[in-house]
């Protein structure tokens, strides 16, 4: 599968602009840490592109239905046992590091976004690796953002939770304008 089939296929499903924003923001830090790992960008940035491509749609059977959808597309098994590991609840075991890193950076893209929006600029280039630490203390700011996820990602890359921001940081800063930030 292309990036561009990747794309038609989450636009076809997601309708939300944030949440088509979200898919850009995981895809951005993917294919950032493929780079880090030398792994393919291309292939890593698809499979963050598409891990929440079925949760409008399905919210209550995802991303089971998603994986559905892309085994029947010859999509490769490690990029759907990804999918499927990037929710806990799931119960699939995160073995590889594709994997590990898209249940990294989920979480942490969307409250890079929260710290961003709450910037007088709502520019995500005024956000720094300290104000989201920072923020990450005040369990009132964006409450819904499992804190133990963002560290416990960064935990399962074997990064510091410093540079763990500062990689999924440096992504969405260099795709600010598509994220609307």
């Amino acid at each position: 599968m292309t990036r561009d089939e990747a794309f038609a296929l989450l636009t076809e499903y997601t309708k939300k602009e944030n949440l088509i924003k979200h898919a850009l923001a995981v895809e951005a830090a993917m294919r950032r840490y493929a780079e880090i790992f030398g792994e393919d960008p291309e292939e890593w940035g698809i499979v963050g592109l598409l891990h929440d491509f079925d949760y409008e749609k399905f919210p209550d059977n995802h991303p089971y239905k998603g994986v559905e959808i892309l085994k029947e597309k010859g999509l490769p098994e490690e990029w759907l046992e990804a999918i499927l590991g990037h929710a806990d609840y799931t119960g699939v075991e995160r073995k590889t590091l594709l994997a590990k890193t898209l249940f990294a950076v989920d979480e942490l893209t969307g409250f890079i976004v929260a710290v961003a929006l709450v910037r007088p600029s709502k520019k995500i280039e005024d956000v720094a690796v300290k104000s989201v630490k920072k923020k990450m203390k005040d369990k009132a700011f964006a409450a819904a953002v499992n804190r133990k996820d963002i560290v416990k990602g960064a935990d399962e890359l074997n990064v510091s939770l410093e540079e763990h921001i500062k990689n999924v940081l440096e992504a969405m800063k260099a795709i600010a304008q598509e994220l609307g930030l």
